[in-house]
């Protein structure tokens, strides 16, 4: 069972940068595909990006292509998530999730594919 711990969530002012960290222990991350996922106030969840095991397949969704960049170390079990020019909509709460897929090579984008969540970690961005 793998564990997820994100980090790097904050207060930034619309068109900054962040970049969010997802450890993982208890698994080789290798054999996990990795998405994020958001959660606005009063809203549900929804996708935001995902990887497949190798890390050479992403895709992200509509409202945050070209400004986020989803990636992986799996040599340091961690998966990244770069935002830049962010915007007050994208104020959320942000998950990591892993799906147990030793098997696969592509991705996916349904949160029902996903086995294990971290607790998340808050972004706010101010207009």
């Amino acid at each position: 069972q793998v564990q997820l711990v994100e980090s790097g969530g904050g207060f930034v002012q619309a068109g900054g940068s962040l970049r969010l960290s997802c450890a993982a222990s208890g698994g080789t991350l290798n054999s996990y595909v990795m998405g994020w996922f958001r959660q606005a106030s009063g809203k549900e969840r929804e996708f935001v990006a995902a990887i497949n095991r190798s890390g050479d397949s992403t895709y992200s969704a509509a409202s945050v292509k070209g400004r986020f960049t989803i990636s992986r170390d799996n040599a340091k079990s961690t998966v990244y998530l770069q935002m830049n020019i962010l915007k007050p909509e994208d104020t959320a709460v942000y998950y990591c999730a892993a799906a147990w897929a030793p098997s696969s090579t592509g991705y996916y984008t349904t949160g029902a594919r996903y086995d294990y969540w971290g607790q998340g970690t808050r972004v706010t961005v101010s207009s």
